[in-house]
């Protein structure tokens, strides 16, 4: 019977051993608040849960969809670039969101007391076609403007340049992302609405090759779960989410307070995709591509591997 144990310990710690080993690169497109879980679910342990050794790596404009493909990276954590790929036929699939609503804000001048207050006025935004410029017409849009007509938007470049077009009276308002809703608050502005609150934009969770989801589905499955762990740490640890946010975003104890109070609900514990935010993807992404046929969320996502991890960590209903 000793022997026996002996045995069958030692197949234990060799399978152990040999899920530890399991090494892989996951691209991040930026150090920002909606791509937090990957960083840390790797500085808090979660990956080495999952038998895995993750390395985490910057990797911005189109490259990181090429390097799915090619096998240079195995995951990438931006999602809208993913689902505009998979509709041109690109092997390339979301399996998970871990922020399934953008953490930008609306901030504007002390004057304005409301959304509705800003037709015929001025928005500064960033590059023209870019997020932050995108999702500032999805929030006017919310609340019944057309984007087209009943507002304006400026490009001013970064945050600090939207600022100063909003004290040289240049714009009434601007769109941004946290914590510079601490800064606006600091310099007299008011923040009207914060989009995770109105509308589901997935922006942040895991995505792979078809080929990788293919081969290597327990993998991708380990990897969701590290996620969903790092997503229930934002919740359940308040100041150890903070202090990671200072290293992550490279801030202050204050701003990182003032991020985590203003962006932590907008983190899920489940990783489910919302339906009404991929869809919204998709119809971005089909009027950027000029895609003109019903996409499925078929041809943009693969969910099975995502209700096995639910499965495993308790998650009911999904």
């Amino acid at each position: 019977m000793a022997k026996i144990f002996a045995v069958l310990l030692a197949f234990f710690v060799f399978q152990a051993s040999a899920q530890a080993a399991d090494k892989i690169r996951i691209a991040v497109p930026a150090p920002s608040i909606q791509q937090l879980t990957f960083p840390l679910a790797q500085k808090r342990g979660f990956f080495r849960e999952e038998g895995l050794e993750a390395e985490i790596i910057l990797m911005r404009g189109n490259v990181p969809v090429a390097a799915l493909v090619n096998g240079e990276i195995d995951y990438f954590s931006g999602i809208s670039p993913v689902v505009a790929a998979a509709i041109r036929g690109v092997p390339v699939k979301v399996l998970a969101c871990y922020v399934p609503g953008a953490p930008h804000i609306l901030v504007a001048r002390v004057e304005i007391n409301s959304v509705k207050e800003l037709k015929g006025k001025t928005i500064a935004v960033g590059p023209f076609g870019g997020a932050v410029h995108g999702i500032g017409k999805m929030i006017v849009k919310h609340f019944g403007f057309d984007p087209d007509k009943d507002v304006k938007f400026l490009s001013t470049g970064p945050p600090e340049s939207r600022f100063l077009a909003m004290k040289q009276g240049l714009a009434d308002a601007a769109t941004l992302t946290p914590p510079f809703d601490l800064l606006g608050k600091k310099m007299g502005f008011v923040v009207l609405a914060r989009a995770y609150e109105l509308f589901s934009y997935p922006t942040g969770g895991p995505t792979a090759s078809v080929k990788k989801i293919r081969e290597r589905p327990d993998e991708s499955k380990r990897v969701i779960k590290a996620g969903i762990k790092a997503n229930r740490y934002i919740h359940q640890n308040r100041e150890g989410t903070i202090q990671f946010m200072m290293e992550w975003l490279k801030i202050d104890k204050e701003m990182a307070t003032a991020t985590y109070v203003s962006t932590s609900k907008a983190f899920n514990e489940d990783g489910s995709i919302p339906e009404d935010g991929l869809r919204l993807l998709i119809e971005e992404a089909k009027q950027s591509t000029k895609v003109e046929r019903e996409v499925p969320f078929s041809d943009v996502a693969d969910l099975s591997i995502l209700r096995e991890a639910q499965r495993e960590l308790g998650i009911k209903g999904k």
